[in-house]
């Protein structure tokens, strides 16, 4: 039983679904998840286990951030056999070549956090997707009708929301970064240190560059083409 998560062994599969949101957590395995049961609220941080079309599935949330982010995925990891996590959230688009309700599947992401320089010793070490998933999430896209609207990319991981140097991301988006959130970097971190598989595919729920954004019926229903994605990489 881990300190933050604090299931019992086996409650938890080996394949994990992400969210940042504990409540969009709670509405994946209500929406997606047959049989799904609680097997945490430690801290409201809720996780669900359940199946999907056969397969045994988990609905972790883990905070905002790289730091509450890499508590959950570490203890996902080390102590509970997790193989597989797979990101699910929404992003800021950081160019007009992106619409809102698009998708970015990462291949990779870069970061203004210091975490991965404490870890490399002031070197820089490039996060990167498991190209297995990356590939699988490409063709669940394709299967679905969803080709148009996804774009394989670079995010951009910031560990502040509410920027006061907005300026500093331009240098990002003349080389090819798509999109803005929080998690990505650590999570793809992580993931290789403990040699396992880890994707993330963000909704675009807000536009940095035209400043449109999505009500909450249309996050909910684009999430919901994103969470079908997700599941889809994730037990191919």
């Amino acid at each position: 039983m881990s300190t933050h998560i604090a299931a019992e062994p086996g409650q938890i599969a080996p394949v994990v679904l992400f969210p940042g949101d504990p409540l969009r957590a709670k509405w994946i395995a209500e929406n997606f998840l047959e049989d799904a049961e609680l097997y945490s609220e430690t801290r409201g941080m809720l996780g669900y286990t359940g199946t999907w079309n056969g397969h045994r599935v988990s609905v972790q949330g883990s905070g905002m951030g790289q730091p509450s982010m890499a508590i959950y995925a570490t203890e996902l990891f080390s102590e509970y056999g997790v193989q597989t996590i797979v990101r699910v959230g929404s992003c800021g688009a950081l160019t007009e070549k992106l619409n809102v309700r698009d998708f970015i599947i990462a291949n990779g992401a870069s970061t203004d956090s210091g975490i991965n320089r404490v870890r490399f010793h002031g070197l820089d070490f490039a996060p990167v997707a498991d190209f297995a998933l990356l590939r699988a999430a490409v063709e669940a896209s394709e299967q679905l009708e969803l080709s148009s609207a996804v774009h394989v990319g670079q995010l951009f991981s910031s560990d502040q929301f509410y920027s006061t140097r907005p300026e500093l991301t331009e240098p990002f988006v003349q080389h090819g970064i798509l999109g803005v959130e929080m998690e990505a970097a650590g999570l793809y971190t992580l993931a290789a240190y403990h040699g396992r598989r880890a994707l993330a595919i963000c909704t675009v729920s807000d536009h940095i560059v035209t400043g449109e954004e999505t009500t909450a019926k249309e996050r909910e229903q684009t999430f919901g083409d994103m969470i079908e994605i997700a599941l889809r990489a994730a037990t191919a």
